[in-house]
């Protein structure tokens, strides 16, 4: 496995990347919903994970302008 040249610019620019990790730390925060589910309900969890991960999957083939900004 070899990063691409530019991976900086992508961890902060690629909205793919952004909802990746977002959808991963929704993953880990699964582990704690049978301690909090009193406060959150499941399905509102579920909802929100599999909308989080359908973005991120979406986004990854949707053009980006602004990834290929020099700012």
């Amino acid at each position: 496995m070899k990063l691409l040249p530019e991976w900086k610019r992508i961890a902060r620019k690629a909205w793919s990347f952004r909802l990746t990790v977002l959808a991963a730390a929704l993953a880990g925060a699964e582990m704690a919903l049978p301690y909090v589910s009193d406060l959150f309900p499941s399905r509102v969890f579920l909802a929100l994970s599999m909308a989080v991960t359908i973005g991120a999957a979406i986004s990854r083939i949707v053009a980006q302008p602004k990834m290929h900004d020099d700012a």
